[in-house]
């Protein structure tokens, strides 16, 4: 459940805890408000804002939004800030032409994506220029129409996201040309005989566009690298890594570097650290995991509280700032979690040996130790530097097959694994009941042979011993959070990364409503929404048939998580505050995060440090958020390759399945049995003329009344699997839209309500 806040609402650092200092120094607050209202505005230019959503902007305490109003007026009388009716404020002189990065779709149309809480850009497909998926580009702003959604052109591409576009190159009469993969990209790239650099015919390759300046022509490119054949082993992985620009080695410079490291940890730096090393911890990861960047410790204490550690990798010894590992972490910003493969974040030296909290191994860590109360209360904690030695390499089924007695552990590890288990439980009781949202999505994970093959797609489990595992990552990542909160200046709190989940915006949450309305659902979320609110939302439908569809439609409701450097609280975790501190061998904000809290456990902060440190966090998380969503993409395409490659097996064979998705085109159909989705496209109902309904996703027949929603058991048929495209096509068994042609009481009613609610908004708006 991760989430995007726009970065550019995002004031300057330190906002919050920052006025609370200069309380009596008005010259300077109104200074301070003055540059950021002014930034919040310019920022979204075509949105009015009420003062009350510049005090929640601003992260100012509720005592002091007078100010800000005072300050508006101060503004609108500057003539740097137009006010509106309804006592609503925007920028001076909004422009006609916005830049951002462009979403195609597949149907051919895109949108210029928007600040979350403003509507996104419709783009047509006449009017995308030269403009690929992902790219950022300016927009031309057509005049807008009342009640509709505002609409542009493609003017100028600023920034091209792909460099390379992977496809099959095939053979014309005339020329060479590559027809993409990707099926948001609607134009063939011409090759030139010359350019061809050693590609044939029927080959995956990987073309750079050298010319495209005419949108009515289509571009021209070479092949930069050939991939082999379709069906050969490992092409269609390599075709993903390719197509999302993903390093496949590290450069010899950093390979050195990595080399030059010792494995023997000089005694000088053992004996500055806190020594562990007799303490009983071990770490508990997936069967096939060789980074071991966590391990875990508990023990009671006289009081009849708990010490639980959290032991961290420390990276950050043998990583030094700018160093060539460094900064080639920082352009990776992650490790990628492919389906057959991991492109480590780190050279495998220092992620799989050196780092790697290996059993029986000396190994120099950061530590988060924290007495936590039997309610699960953090009493206290104590963050150090420190020297540890895993007493054992635990897998998660290993520990849950000892929970449920199949299997025997030594004497030593029985009565620690039994302590922390009640403690997590108690962990995670705590944690929803103050409102952290659970989601039971189901994943899947594809079993290949030697070769790649998919043989199985299984579900993953979601294990107590995954689950323990999680609540004390989460305690440790705020405890951190607490420690850096607690070092406040006379210029605020000293500069820390966050992890931060916005709240919902209101106009998603409306539309959630309205569909939770329209379907019967029974709710109570009116008013404002907050975390509790929702998850006791979602602890009434739990179990239910519709559960699935109602978790989808409301995690596309909320916010996407950031990395950013004001702390604005974790809506989703229900967290006042929260970080990354846990992962630094696979997450550059993790890294970052271990340095800070070094500099400040050794020197305190230092005021002078402010502008150079503040710089390089916001650096590194405009970067870490970028690489995030690179990462997740290329880990979903690869898997979905491989479903639907392991698809082809079961071509003309029924299943039962589940409308996940509803859409003008067609209806997505999930297959329980594989975790797989396809479509069944409008063209192939055929009985009918559908339209559809985008406050309730539904289709409906205007002639035979026949209704698909989201949520319908459903039967269907596979016809066509096509790895290449990525596409799973499925049609309706023939008796299945008999059996959607009469609606039943519930519907009717349903339908009914939906239409008495359309008739008296528009009432009202009359």
């Amino acid at each position: 459940m991760e989430l995007i806040l726009f970065q550019a609402l995002t004031p300057p650092v330190a906002i919050s805890r920052g006025l609370l200092v200069l309380k009596n120094n008005m010259h300077r607050k109104f200074t301070f408000y003055k540059k950021n209202i002014v930034k919040i505005l310019e920022a979204q230019p075509h949105r009015f804002f009420k003062p009350k959503e510049l005090v929640r902007f601003l992260k100012i305490p509720a005592a002091d939004s007078a100010e800000v109003r005072s300050a508006l007026r101060r503004l609108v009388d500057e003539n740097l800030i137009s006010k509106h009716k309804a006592n609503r404020y925007r920028a001076l002189k909004p422009s006609s032409v916005l830049t951002g990065k462009i979403e195609v779709k597949t149907q051919g149309f895109a949108f210029l994506l928007m600040p979350e809480g403003e509507e996104d850009i419709f783009i047509g497909p006449a009017n995308l220029g030269l403009a690929l998926d992902g790219d950022q580009v300016k927009v031309q702003l057509f005049a807008a129409a009342k009640e509709k959604r505002r609409e542009g052109r493609v003017i100028e591409v600023i920034e091209r996201q792909r460099r390379y576009i992977v496809g099959l190159l095939k053979k014309g009469k005339h020329f060479y040309y590559l027809v993409p993969d990707d099926s948001r990209i609607f134009r063939d790239i011409y090759v030139h005989e010359s350019d061809l650099n050693g590609a044939k015919d029927g080959q995956k390759v990987a073309v750079e566009i050298d010319h495209w300046e005419d949108e009515w022509m289509n571009p021209e490119g070479h092949v930069a690298h050939v991939l082999g054949y379709p069906g050969e082993v490992g092409v269609d992985v390599l075709s993903v890594v390719t197509a999302f620009n993903l390093p496949m080695s590290f450069p010899e410079k950093v390979e050195k570097e990595a080399a030059k490291k010792s494995a023997e940890i000089p005694q000088h730096i053992i004996a500055t650290r806190l020594d562990l090393r007799e303490t009983m911890c071990f770490t508990i990861d997936p069967p096939d995991a060789k980074d071991f960047d966590d391990a875990v410790s508990l023990q009671r204490l006289d009081s009849g509280n708990w010490q639980l550690g959290v032991h961290i990798a420390d990276v950050s010894f043998y990583v030094k700032q700018d160093d060539a590992i460094d900064k080639e972490a920082l352009q990776r910003g992650t490790s990628v979690y492919l389906v057959d493969r991991v492109i480590p974040m780190l050279p495998e030296r220092l992620s799989n040996t050196l780092c790697s909290l290996q059993p029986q191994k000396d190994r120099l860590a950061f530590s988060c130790l924290m007495e936590v109360s039997p309610s699960g209360e953090v009493v206290s904690y104590n963050i150090a530097e420190t020297v540890i030695r895993s007493k054992r390499r635990f897998s998660y089924q290993e520990v849950q097959d000892f929970w449920n007695k199949k299997n025997e552990l030594a004497a030593q590890f029985v009565q620690p694994l039994n302590d922390m288990l009640a403690l997590s439980r108690r962990l995670r009781r705590n944690r929803f009941r103050k409102g952290s949202l659970r989601f039971e999505t189901p994943e899947a994970k594809v079993i290949l042979d030697e070769k790649g093959k998919p043989l199985e797609i299984v579900r993953r489990e979601s294990l107590a011993s995954m689950q323990m595992i999680e609540e004390f990552m989460l305690l440790a990542n705020q405890t951190v959070t607490e420690y850096v909160e607690s070092l406040k200046t006379e210029n605020g709190i000293a500069p820390f990364l966050y992890r931060n989940h916005d709240k919902p915006d209101s106009r998603k949450m409306g539309d959630f409503i309205e569909f939770l309305n329209a379907t019967g659902v029974e709710h109570k979320l009116n008013g404002r929404i907050s975390s509790k609110k929702l998850s006791r939302f979602m602890n009434s439908i739990a179990g239910s048939s519709n559960e699935a569809v109602i978790q989808n439609i409301l995690l596309r409701s909320l916010m996407k998580a950031r990395y950013e450097m004001i702390n604005i609280g974790h809506f989703g975790l229900a967290f006042k505050r929260y970080t990354h501190f846990t992962s630094p061998i696979r997450r550059y904000p993790d890294l970052l995060v271990h340095r800070m809290l070094k500099m400040y456990l050794h020197y305190g902060w230092q005021e002078k440090k402010r502008e150079s440190l503040t710089k390089r966090l916001e650096d590194g998380c405009e970067k870490a958020n970028a690489c995030e969503l690179v990462a997740l993409e290329a880990e979903r395409a690869s898997i979905k390759m491989k479903k639907v490659e392991f698809m082809q097996a079961h071509l003309g064979e029924d299943f039962d399945g589940i409308i996940s998705g509803v859409v003008h085109f067609g209806l997505f159909v999930e297959l329980p049995d594989f975790l797989v989705e396809g479509l069944v496209h409008i063209s192939d109902l055929h009985d009918d003329i559908y339209e559809y309904d985008e406050k309730t996703y539904t289709l409906h027949g205007t002639t035979t009344g026949a209704i698909f929603r989201l949520g319908d058991n459903i039967r269907v048929k596979v016809v066509r699997a096509d790895p290449h495209e990525a596409v799973i096509d499925l049609l309706l068994v023939a008796d299945e839209k008999k059996a959607h042609l009469t609606e039943d009481k519930t519907n009717k009613k349903r339908k009914k309500n939906y239409n008495k609610r359309t008739k008296s908004k528009s009432k009202k708006k009359g």
